[in-house]
C-alpha cells in the first residue's frame, strides 16, 4: 500500500504545455471577468469567477493528476478521469458565462485587429449557430463517448500518448458542445423551448446507461490491455470494469437526471414579470481600464499579510528552523545529503525562493529570520549612526556575492555542514552589528548578498508595493509611510522608499511597514506587468535612474553570469575539464582549477563580451552616448534570462532532490532516541517528472525572449535623430543575450550533479 501511495505521488504530470494553457486561460478570464464584474454585477457575480476557475482545476486534477498515470493500470481510474472532464469540468465553465470575459481578458489591440474581423463575419456566425443547435450537441455527444469506448479505439488511446489526448480534448470539446444548450452561457440565445431540453438529457441519459450496462454484465474483459497490466490492488481486470460501469452508470446517470428534474421545476413553477434593472450597455466601455489586482483585497489572504503577527509568525519559524539548521550543521554527520545543512539551505529554500519570486516577489524578505535577530537585538543596540555615503552602493554585495558564487563551488559548500553552519551564525552577526548600530536596514540595503539578489529577481515579479490611488497621496502632511505611525504603532519604512515615488521592487524588502503606517490605507501589494518596470527609466524612490547606477548595472550583469556559471560548475563536461586540468597541472585540490574558472566566467568573459557589444553599438549604432550609458541601459536586459537560468537551475535541484529532508528528520528523531518517524529511507524517490527538461526549457525560452524585449525598448533610448540605428545600438547585445541563451541550453542537456542527493 506504501508503493501504491509513493506512485500516487510521484505521478503528477507537470507538462508544461499543460499547465501553460490553463493558466493562461484562468488568467484571461480573471482579467475580463474583474472588467465585466463593475460594468454588469448582477452577470458576472463572484460565484461566476469561482465556477469557471472551478472548471480549470478539475480538468488539470482529470488529465495531471495520478488518476491519468492510474488510468493504464484501473479501469474505473480511467472512468473517473473521463467522467471528469465530461460531466464536471463543461458545466463549471460554460456557468462562468466565459464568452465575454475572455474576450475582454485579451489584449485590446488582438481582439480589435485579429479576433474582430472573424467574430463579425456572417459565415462564422451561422457556423457557430448551427454546431450549438441542441440536434447537433447530442449527436456529436453520443458519438463522441460510444467511439472512443469501442475496444480497438479505446486500446489506441491507451497505448499512444497522442491518441489519449485527442480523446480527451474530443471529450472536453464535445461535453462543452453538450451542456452549452442546458446552460444557455450569456449572451447565446436558445433554439429550442426550454422544456425540449427534458428529453434531451434524458436521451443522453439513455445512452450513458447503455454503455455502462455493457462495461458492468458483460462477462469478458472488453480492453485487453488492462489483463496485462500490473495490478495495483486485489481487484481483478473483470471486476474493475465492472466497478468501472457503476461508476459511469450511477454518477453519469445523477449528472443527467438532475439537470432534469431542475428543468422541469422551473417549467412547472408559475411564471410572473417581473421589472428587473436593465444591464449597462457593454458595447459602450467594452475596454475601460478595471482597477489593478491588489493581493490585499483578497479575503484571508490580504488581511493575513496586513498583519504584523502573520510576519512574525513566518520569521520566528525560519529562525527556527535556522537555529536547528546551525545545530544538525556543526553536530551532525558531516555528509550533505544526511544533513539539514546540506539540504534544506542548497536545495529547498533556493528553490522555494526563486518560485516566490516569479509568483509574488520577494516574499521571503518579508519572512527573512536575519532582520527579526536583529529587530530583538536593536532592544539594547542604540542603532544611531547613518551608514558611510561612500558606502551607500551596491559595491560591498558585489564582491560579496562574487565571493559565495566562487566558494560555492571551491569549497563544496553544499557537502559542507559544517561550513554552512558558521556561514548563517556570521550573517546573523553581520546583520545584528550592521543593522544594531547604522540605521535605515543599512546592512540589507547595501551588505546583504542574498538581499540583492532577491531585489534584481523581484524586477521580473509582477507583485510590487504601490500606492492604489496617487491623488491621496498628494494630500498628505504628515508621510507616516516614511515617518511612521504611533497610532498604529507602525514605524515606516526603514529603507526610505517613498511609495507615491517607488516604481518596481528595487531595494523593497517587503517589510509592508509602510502598509501598516499609512493612515489611509492607500499602500496595496498590486500586479504590474514586469517589462514595464524594466523598460522604463524614471527617477526611483531610494534608487534614482537604473541608468545612472553603475553598481547596479554591475550587480545585474553579475548574477546573470553567475546563473550560467553556478550552473555550468555542476554538469559532468566542465566537471571533467577541471579533472584533467587538476592532473596535467599535477595539482592536489581544484581549488585553483575552479579559481580560475570563476575568474573567466565572472569577470574576463563578461568585461570582454559587454566591452565589445559597447563599441559595436557606439558604430553600428552611430551614436555619441558614452560608454556607461550604453552598459548601464542595456544591464538591466540582463535580468530576465539570468532569472529564467536561475530558475531552470534551482528549480531542477528542488524537484530531483525534493523529498530528501524526510529522511534527514527520521535521522535527527532517531538521534534524539524518537522513533515517532520510524527509520531514514534514504532511497526515498523525488517528485521529479519526466517533463522537467521540458519546464526548464520553456522557463530560459521566456527569460531570453523578455531579455530581447527589454533591450529592443531600452535601445530606443538612444533614438534622438534619423542618423541613430535603433536597430544597429540593439544588435550587439541580442547577440550577447543569443549567445547566454545558447549556453544556457547547452547546460539545460548535459548531465547534472545530483547535489543534495546520496547520488550527488
Amino acid at each position: 500500500m506504501q508503493e501504491v501511495a509513493e506512485a500516487a505521488i510521484l505521478s503528477w504530470n507537470w507538462e508544461p504545455g499543460i499547465l501553460l494553457a490553463l493558466l493562461f486561460s484562468a488568467w484571461i478570464y480573471i482579467r475580463g471577468w474583474r472588467r465585466l464584474q463593475s460594468l454588469a454585477p448582477l452577470k458576472f457575480p463572484l460565484w461566476r469567477l469561482i465556477s469557471f476557475l472551478g472548471g480549470i482545476l478539475t480538468i488539470f486534477l482529470a488529465i495531471s493528476s495520478p488518476l491519468d498515470a492510474f488510468g493504464n493500470f484501473l479501469l474505473q481510474a480511467h472512468m473517473v478521469q473521463h467522467m471528469l472532464l465530461m460531466m464536471v469540468a463543461p458545466p463549471f465553465l460554460l456557468f462562468g458565462f466565459p464568452y465575454l470575459p475572455i474576450l475582454l481578458g485579451l489584449p485590446r489591440s488582438f481582439v480589435s485587429g485579429v479576433l474582430g474581423p472573424f467574430l463579425s463575419w456572417k459565415l462564422l456566425k451561422k457556423i457557430g449557430r448551427f454546431i450549438t443547435h441542441p440536434l447537433v450537441c447530442l449527436g456529436i455527444f453520443i458519438f463522441s463517448n460510444i467511439f472512443w469506448h469501442i475496444p480497438p479505439l479505446y486500446e489506441l488511446a491507451l497505448r499512444f500518448p497522442e491518441w489519449h489526448r485527442v480523446e480527451h480534448a474530443s471529450f472536453i470539446g464535445t461535453a462543452l458542445l453538450f451542456w452549452w444548450p442546458i446552460i444557455q452561457p450569456w449572451p447565446s440565445r436558445p433554439q429550442w423551448p426550454r422544456w425540449a431540453m427534458i428529453p434531451y438529457l434524458l436521451i443522453a441519459d439513455i445512452q450513458n446507461t447503455a454503455l455502462s450496462a455493457i462495461l458492468s454484465f458483460y462477462d469478458q474483459v472488453l480492453y485487453p490491455s488492462y489483463l496485462t497490466a500490473p495490478r495495483i490492488s486485489d481487484i481483478s481486470a473483470l471486476s474493475d470494469q465492472a466497478a468501472a460501469g457503476a461508476i459511469m452508470w450511477v454518477p453519469g446517470s445523477i449528472a443527467f437526471l438532475i439537470p432534469a428534474a431542475w428543468v422541469a421545476v422551473q417549467f412547472l413553477k408559475p411564471q410572473r414579470k417581473v421589472e428587473r434593472p436593465r444591464t449597462p450597455a457593454l458595447q459602450r466601455v467594452p475596454f475601460s481600464k478595471s482597477s489593478p489586482f491588489d493581493l490585499f483585497k483578497l479575503p484571508i489572504i490580504g488581511a493575513l499579510l496586513h498583519s504584523r503577527i502573520f510576519r512574525r509568525v513566518l520569521q520566528t519559524s525560519l529562525l527556527l528552523l535556522a537555529v536547528l539548521i546551525m545545530l544538525d550543521g556543526w553536530f551532525g554527520p558531516q555528509f550533505g545529503p544526511m544533513n539539514l545543512a546540506g539540504t534544506l539551505p542548497w536545495t529547498h529554500w533556493r528553490g522555494l525562493t526563486v518560485f516566490a519570486l516569479l509568483i509574488a516577489g520577494n516574499f521571503f524578505c518579508m519572512a527573512c529570520p536575519f532582520t527579526f535577530a536583529r529587530d530583538l537585538a536593536r532592544r539594547f543596540l542604540p542603532a544611531r549612526w547613518n551608514w558611510p555615503s561612500r558606502l551607500r552602493t551596491k559595491w560591498i554585495s558585489v564582491v560579496l556575492l562574487a565571493l559565495y558564487l566562487w566558494a560555492y563551488e571551491a569549497f563544496s559548500l553544499w557537502n559542507s555542514p559544517w561550513l554552512t553552519a558558521w556561514m548563517i551564525a556570521g550573517y546573523f552577526v553581520a546583520a545584528i552589528l550592521i543593522d544594531g548600530f547604522f540605521r535605515n536596514a543599512s546592512f540589507c540595503k547595501y551588505v546583504c548578498p542574498i538581499g540583492q539578489f532577491h531585489f534584481v529577481q523581484s524586477l521580473n515579479s509582477p507583485l510590487q508595493i504601490q500606492v492604489r490611488d496617487p491623488a491621496a497621496c498628494a494630500s498628505c502632511r504628515t508621510y507616516d509611510c516614511i515617518q511612521g505611525n504611533q497610532d498604529t504603532d507602525a514605524r515606516g519604512c526603514e529603507l526610505q522608499l517613498f511609495p507615491p515615488r517607488k516604481q518596481g521592487n528595487m531595494n523593497c524588502t517587503f517589510c509592508l511597514d509602510c502598509v501598516r503606517a499609512c493612515p489611509k490605507d492607500n499602500v496595496g501589494l498590486i500586479a504590474s506587468a514586469p517589462w514595464r518596470d524594466l523598460t522604463s527609466d524614471p527617477p526611483r524612490s531610494g534608487v534614482g535612474k537604473f541608468s545612472q547606477k553603475l553598481d547596479l548595472a554591475v550587480i545585474i550583469t553579475l548574477l546573470t553570469f553567475g546563473a550560467f556559471a553556478n550552473a555550468a560548475g555542476m554538469v559532468t563536461p566542465v566537471l571533467q575539464w577541471e579533472d584533467r586540468m587538476k592532473l596535467a597541472w599535477g595539482l592536489s585540490s581544484r581549488l585553483p582549477v575552479v579559481t580560475l574558472f570563476y575568474i573567466f566566467a565572472l569577470l574576463v568573459i563578461p568585461a570582454t563580451f559587454i566591452w565589445l557589444a559597447i563599441q559595436f553599438s557606439l558604430r553600428l549604432g552611430r551614436t555619441q552616448a558614452g560608454w556607461k550609458q550604453i552598459f548601464c541601459q542595456f544591464a538591466v536586459s540582463f535580468a530576465p534570462l539570468g532569472f529564467g537560468m536561475w530558475l531552470a537551475h534551482f528549480l531542477f535541484h528542488f524537484f530531483t532532490a525534493s523529498h530528501t529532508f524526510i529522511p534527514v528528520f527520521q535521522r535527527i528523531f532517531s538521534d534524539l532516541g524518537w522513533s515517532i518517524l520510524g527509520s531514514p529511507n534514504w532511497s526515498i524517490r523525488s517528485w521529479a517528472f519526466p517533463s522537467l527538461l521540458k519546464m526548464e526549457l520553456l522557463l530560459l525560452d521566456l527569460g531570453f525572449l523578455s531579455a530581447l524585449f527589454v533591450a529592443w525598448k531600452r535601445a530606443a533610448v538612444f533614438k534622438i535623430n534619423s542618423n541613430t540605428s535603433r536597430f544597429g545600438i540593439f544588435l550587439p547585445w541580442g547577440l550577447v543575450l543569443l549567445l547566454l541563451y545558447v549556453v544556457g541550453m547547452w547546460i539545460c542537456f548535459q548531465p547534472m550533479d545530483m547535489r543534495g542527493t546520496m547520488m550527488g
